[in-house]
């Protein structure tokens, strides 16, 4: 994989741990809602909702900016949207600062895929949303990149779990038997999206 590249100045003044909703939507605000109200942005819908009406939380790391994310995002049958903004954010294209919609089936699908792999680190995050231009620079240097990505839409995230091997991870995202999972043992990591169920 390529190296990270050098990340922004509110990158490296980003807090260690975004866990304080008040203070982080705070310095959002502007930028979260330019983001959304932005030319050709489509707000990602929630196509399904996975785990019944319990509690859902989960607890993320970001290894390009190093940002960590721990929040409860689901709750008593309704997703947070303090929360969800929190997670566009997170999700956003490190490399352009982008932020999209992320598709709030997505998190669903992480936290059955925690529970049935009982683990309790954090889901390492390699690529969520992608800008149609970093996706068309990544096309031009990287095989298999598709053109009409899912992750432009907020809908595909790219994850590993330290100490985790990628095939488990692999067989228990098969297991669930949702959206699209792929399994790139030699860059490792794997490929999860909202899309139909499928592998490869």
């Amino acid at each position: 994989m390529n190296r990270p590249e050098t990340p922004s100045a509110l990158e490296n003044n980003a807090p260690e741990s975004l866990t304080s909703r008040r203070r982080f939507l705070s310095q959002l605000a502007c930028g979260a809602l330019m983001a959304i109200a932005s030319p050709g942005i489509v707000p990602a819908a929630v196509r399904h909702v996975y785990g019944g009406t319990g509690h859902k939380a989960l607890s993320l790391e970001n290894i390009h900016t190093g940002e960590k994310l721990n929040l409860t995002y689901f709750e008593r049958g309704r997703y947070f949207q303090d929360a969800l903004v929190e997670v566009n954010h997170f999700f956003r294209d490190y490399r352009t600062g982008d932020v999209h919609p992320m598709d709030p089936s997505l998190l669903d699908i992480l936290h059955d895929l925690k529970g049935r792999l009982a683990v309790a680190k954090p889901i390492k995050i390699l690529s969520g949303y992608r800008s149609p231009r970093t996706n068309a620079s990544l096309r031009r240097r990287r095989r298999g990149v598709a053109k009409h990505s899912m992750h432009m839409e907020g809908r595909a995230i790219d994850i590993r779990i330290s100490g985790v091997d990628v095939r488990h991870i692999r067989n228990a995202a098969i297991a669930l038997g949702r959206g699209g999972v792929g399994y790139y043992p030699r860059s490792n990591f794997i490929h999860l999206d909202t899309g139909d169920f499928r592998t490869w």
